[in-house]
């Protein structure tokens, strides 16, 4: 009897400028871009609660194709993402990390309009939920959503994370 292979989940650390982050992908695609200057545990703990018992094997040119792209988005060279994804959520994740694929570079979204985006107008506290869902960081932009008021709310990464992302769609 031939035994399946079993998933693993590659990482590399993206360190670049002052941008240090740990990304990770399946066969499929990438699955997790941690927060910025967070450290391995980051990465072990979300690959605990959402892929339980999957190993974790240090793999840099595996995730070289995520990180060149990564690392264009970061120098204001891309603007979108042609990389394959493998994230794993619910029906309702999924259709809001598929909105927040539609915010354009260098603009923003209330957490309302991504409700309404999805027809669930009276769901904005669960689409925050799922927003803060988000394992691939930057590449689906969920740091494009900000409150209705304009000002900056949560983001996994931290708010200055999200500031400088913003930034950089700025220029």
């Amino acid at each position: 009897m031939l035994e399946q292979n079993p998933v693993q989940i590659y990482w590399s650390l993206l360190n670049h400028k002052n941008w240090k982050m740990y990304i990770a992908a399946t066969s499929k695609g990438l699955c997790y871009v941690g927060s910025q200057n967070q450290p391995f545990e980051e990465l072990a703990e979300w690959s605990a609660k959402h892929l339980p018992g999957t190993p974790l094997v240090e793999e840099h040119q595996k995730l070289k194709p995520f990180a060149t792209e990564i690392i264009d988005y970061l120098d204001g060279k891309r603007k979108s993402f042609t990389i394959p994804f493998d994230c794993h959520g619910t029906e309702f994740q999924t259709a809001v990390w598929n909105a927040l694929c539609e915010i354009p570079y260098g603009e923003t979204k209330s957490y309302s309009d991504i409700a309404n985006s999805i027809n669930r107008p009276s769901a904005v506290r669960a689409v925050g939920t799922a927003i803060g869902a988000n394992p691939v960081l930057i590449t689906i932009p969920c740091h494009r959503v900000v409150g209705k008021n304009g000002k900056l709310t949560g983001y996994r990464g931290g708010l200055e994370m999200k500031q400088q992302l913003l930034e950089i769609e700025k220029s």
